[in-house]
Parts: structure tokens; C-alpha cells; sequence
């Protein structure tokens, strides 16, 4: 009775030879060289995280670094603002001042202003009106126009209406009360009359 064997093939020829290679190699360090690939498996996952953690700092610094400018320039607005308009509540009370200067101008008649003993009161008068528009002008404050222009409810306050032939409507005829502005901002409106169609 023939045992018919098969013939080693090339590949089980390797695989006898590895095996004959490793019987003399101790279990510790085969263990070793499967823990090295299970290492580098992690290394590679530790630096993805890494990475990961290191582009949320990124972001993160960013956008601290820009709500910082954006504190900054609006620390540096509100600065500007506060010189700007720090005037502003003695402002608005000095023009009463202003008002009872100008009324006292038009209350004097022309023969007192030609009379010897008032006309230094009328001149002192008007020096100091002068006066105060000029540290109005220096604190940029200034006059609203206001008779003859078109109503600018931004700038003019309606006290009255007047019918008119001569105006338009909706045509400031008449000013109650001077307006001014401080810079860009309203300080006071101007009161005024309104022209309108006659009925």
C-alpha cells in the first residue's frame, strides 16, 4: 500500500522555515513586537488628537484676540464720545443765558440805542452775546437754521401752523425759539411756526 504524500509547496516550505526560526525565540519578545504595532497604532491616534486639540486652541485664541479689538475700539469710541460731548448738560443749560441775551437786544428801541446814557449798556450787551456764540463755536456748538428752510422734524420742533400764500407748506416762517446743535448731535430743537394753504 503506497501512502501517496503530497508534495510540499514553496509556501509551506517558508512557513516551516519561520516556525523553525521562532522555536528558539523566547515568547517575551514576540509579545514585544505585537505591542510595538498596537503602539504605533495609538501613537498615531494621540497625535490626531493632538492636532484636534491644538486647531480648538487656534480658534480659540482667535477669537479672543478679536472680541479684544473689539473692546478696545469700543472703549476708544466711547472715549472720543465722553470728550466730545462732555459739554453737553452745561451746554444746554447756558442756552437760556443765550436766549435772554438775544431777547434783551430786541427789547431795546432804536432812540435808547442812540442815547448817551444807555447806548454803553446796549454795546456791553451785545459784546457779551458775541462772546457766548463764540465758546459755543469753540465747543462746536452752533445755531439751527431754521426761517425759511423746509420743517426737519431731526432738527425742528412744530409749535404752529400759518397760512401763507408767499410759502410753501410745510415752510418754517416764523422761529419761537433758536435750535442748536452740538456737533452732530441735537441739543436743543428749534420751535417754529409752519407755514400752511390758507382755508
Amino acid at each position: 500500500m503506497n501512502d501517496d504524500k503530497p508534495e510540499p509547496t514553496s509556501s509551506d516550505t517558508q512557513d516551516a522555515a519561520v516556525e523553525a526560526e521562532l522555536e528558539g525565540v523566547p515568547a517575551e519578545m514576540l509579545a514585544d513586537d505585537e505591542e510595538d504595532s498596537s503602539d504605533e497604532g495609538g501613537l498615531e491616534e494621540a497625535l490626531a488628537n493632538l492636532r484636534g486639540d491644538l486647531e480648538e486652541q487656534k480658534q480659540q485664541v482667535l477669537y479672543a484676540r478679536a472680541e479684544t479689538q473689539n473692546v478696545r475700539r469700543r472703549m476708544e469710541k466711547d472715549i472720543a464720545d465722553a470728550r466730545a460731548y462732555a459739554a453737553t448738560g452745561f451746554a444746554r443749560d447756558i442756552l437760556s443765558v443765550a436766549d435772554n441775551l438775544a431777547r434783551a437786544i430786541e427789547a431795546v428801541p432804536d432812540d435808547l440805542r442812540e442815547d448817551e446814557k444807555f447806548k454803553g449798556l446796549v454795546i456791553g450787551i451785545e459784546a457779551t452775546q458775541r462772546e457766548v456764540e463764540k465758546v459755543f463755536g469753540q465747543h462746536g456748538i452752533t445755531r439751527i437754521a431754521a426761517t425759511g428752510m423746509p420743517l426737519d422734524p431731526n432738527q425742528h420742533q412744530a409749535m404752529m401752523e400759518i397760512p401763507s400764500d408767499q410759502h410753501e407748506p410745510g415752510t418754517i416762517v416764523q422761529e419761537m425759539q433758536s435750535g442748536y446743535m452740538i456737533k452732530d448731535r441735537l441739543l436743543r430743537p428749534a420751535m417754529v411756526g409752519v407755514a400752511k394753504k390758507p382755508e
